[in-house]
Formats: structure tokens, C-alpha cells, sequence
């Protein structure tokens, strides 16, 4: 019963950030009809906002301490942050601390203007074009931004850590009743987990009860008689794709503490994503989210020795033959529409 609550636990945020990832792709394709690839690597653009934010406060300057000697035997230079000397050295210490949160507000007007000029520069010229053509430059965008970030940034994986007040682990054992020290879950994935249900609900709550997600939604299901009545529809798709991108990129920046940030992660994550997508249903938001959840949930209980003993490396394929399984049952996925992508 632990080890099958752990995997639980550990599931709910693989699928939290499937379900992020999956959910702005949906919005994209459901508004504008594009499959884009490039979603992906606005993930990795967002936990690389957290990355830049973390360095910009640490940013320091040195001074001489001359009652202090270093091993040479020479007045020590110590490094002192400029937010430390600027605010106090509480506050500033506490920002830096914090960095990773605040970049959630550093990042969204960058993810918002990314995705604008995704959208206005490249992506508009392919609306009509196939869905072959869509796949194959949002791909080839995805990684030239994959190189951008790995010339500015290095090849190697940097370290984005959480809030001290965050690092340690939850002790859901003791409080389930079972013995003290046997399910033990980080603080911070348990905050990824809540982060998610939080931007699921807003966007849906969003889509649902505010007057421009209710003609947006109006617009994916008939974009031309909506067009007809005077409304325009195409720059309020323009802000969903903003939207979008800002969903993938706040789901990275908060994903960074738990996979340090590299230059392929967000390749990583688009595959499966993409999965996750036409498994829940192409341009169903309920099916994406459920979907990102579930295979989350089948991708880390496929990770248990006992279950890896009996068939090794199902950990690896386990999204692929759920896919298989789902796609030859119901082509249109768990929760499509009639129509979606059977052109």
C-alpha cells in the first residue's frame, strides 16, 4: 500500500506537468487549428526565465574586507549581491530565496510576447496550409530556440533550487497511520501538484465564465458565424495562443527546481505531450487534462522494480502502447469530437 501511494504521489506531478503542457497545446489547436511543436520549447524558454531571474539576483560585486585574511594571507573579498546592498540584507536575501516563484511574474509578459510573435510572424502564414507543413515548421522553430538557448546558456543542466522553506519532504506515512519515514514526498513537487490544479482551474474557469472565453469557445466550435456577427474572432484566438504560452511557460519555471533546466527538455516533454493530446482527444481540454493525469499516473507505476522485472523497459513505452490501445479503440481519443483531425 506505500509503494502504491508513492507512485500515486509521484504521477500526479509527471501528470501535472503533462497535463500544463498538453492543455496550451489543446487551446492552440483548438482556436487556430495548428498542431504546434514549439510548445514545447516555450516550456523550456519558461524554466529558463527562472534560470536568468535567479543569476540577475545573484548578480554581486566584491569589496575588501581587510579584518578578514584569506589563505594567503590577504584581505578576503567578499561577494555581496547587488538586492542585498539595495534593500537590506534580509530582504534581499529572501528575493533571491525566492526566485523561482517571482519568476512566475517575470515570466508570464515574456511568454505572452513570445507567443504574439510565434503567432503573428510565422505561424498565421500556416493556418490553411496541412497539418504536415504546421508540424514541420513548429518543429524546426522549436529547435532553433533549442540552439538559442543552448549558446547563451551551455549544454549542461543548471541547478534552480526551490525555497529553503520548501526543500524538505513531507511526511505522508506518519500522517496516513503507517510507520514514520516510509512515503516521503518533497515539498515542492507537492506545491508543482497544487500550482497545476490552480492554473487548470483558472483557465477553464476562465474559458467558462468571462464573456471573451465564452465567444472564444464560441469561435472553436464555429469560427465563421461567429466571425459573421461582427466580432473578431482572430485577434482573440491571437490572445489565447498568448494565453497558451503562458500557461506552458509558468509550468517550466516551476518545473525548473524539480528538472534542472536544459537546452532539450523541452523536446523531451513535446513528445509526450503530444501523446497525451491526441490520447485525451485533439482540441479537447477536459481530454488533455485527464489524459496528462492518467499517463502520468501509468508512466510511474511502470517504473516499479516489481513491474520493470516482469517487463523490462515497459517504464519507457508505457505512453506509446497506452496510445496504441486508446487510438485503435477510439480513434478520436478518450474525450474528441466528431470530425477533429479526420480529414
Amino acid at each position: 500500500m506505500e509503494t502504491i501511494l508513492l507512485q500515486l504521489l509521484n504521477g500526479l506531478d509527471k501528470g501535472s506537468a503533462y497535463a500544463l503542457i498538453a492543455l496550451g497545446l489543446t487551446l492552440i489547436f483548438g482556436t487556430l487549428g495548428v498542431v504546434n511543436f514549439a510548445h514545447g520549447a516555450i516550456f523550456m524558454i519558461g524554466a529558463f526565465c527562472a534560470v536568468t531571474l535567479s543569476r540577475l539576483l545573484n548578480l554581486s560585486f566584491e569589496t575588501v574586507d581587510p579584518e578578514k585574511l584569506d589563505f594567503l594571507g590577504n584581505p578576503a573579498k567578499i561577494k555581496t549581491p547587488y538586492v542585498e546592498a539595495w534593500f537590506g540584507h534580509d530582504f534581499g536575501h529572501a528575493l533571491i530565496d525566492w526566485a523561482v516563484p517571482l519568476a512566475i511574474l517575470f515570466s508570464i509578459p515574456i511568454m505572452i510576447a513570445v507567443g504574439f510573435i510565434m503567432e503573428r510572424g510565422l505561424i498565421k502564414h500556416f493556418y490553411k496550409r496541412p497539418h504536415a507543413d504546421q508540424i514541420l515548421v513548429t518543429f524546426g522553430l522549436a529547435i532553433v530556440l533549442q540552439e538559442v538557448i543552448k549558446y547563451f546558456y551551455g549544454a549542461n543542466p543548471i541547478s534552480t533550487p526551490a525555497p529553503d522553506a520548501f526543500k524538505g519532504s513531507f511526511d505522508f506515512g506518519a500522517m496516513l497511520g503507517f510507520d514514520p519515514n516510509v512515503i516521503i514526498y518533497p515539498y515542492w513537487r507537492l506545491v508543482y501538484f497544487l500550482f497545476a490544479a490552480v492554473v487548470i482551474g483558472a483557465v477553464f474557469s476562465f474559458l467558462r465564465f468571462t464573456t471573451f472565453g465564452m465567444v472564444v469557445r464560441a469561435g472553436m466550435a464555429d469560427r465563421e458565424t461567429v466571425g459573421l456577427l461582427g466580432i473578431n474572432i482572430d485577434r482573440r484566438f491571437t490572445i489565447m495562443f498568448g494565453l497558451a504560452a503562458a500557461v506552458a511557460g509558468s509550468a517550466g519555471v516551476m518545473y525548473a527546481p524539480i528538472l534542472s533546466p536544459n537546452y532539450h527538455m523541452g523536446m523531451d516533454f513535446l513528445v509526450l505531450c503530444f501523446v497525451v493530446v491526441v490520447v485525451g482527444g485533439m482540441g479537447s481540454l477536459p481530454g488533455a487534462v485527464a489524459a496528462g493525469f492518467l499517463l502520468g499516473i501509468l508512466e510511474s507505476f511502470s517504473s516499479m522494480n516489481a513491474v520493470k522485472s516482469i517487463l523490462p523497459g515497459i517504464d519507457q513505452i508505457i505512453i506509446y502502447v497506452v496510445a496504441i490501445i486508446i487510438l485503435l479503440t477510439r480513434p478520436r481519443g478518450l474525450m474528441g469530437k466528431k470530425g477533429v483531425m479526420e480529414d
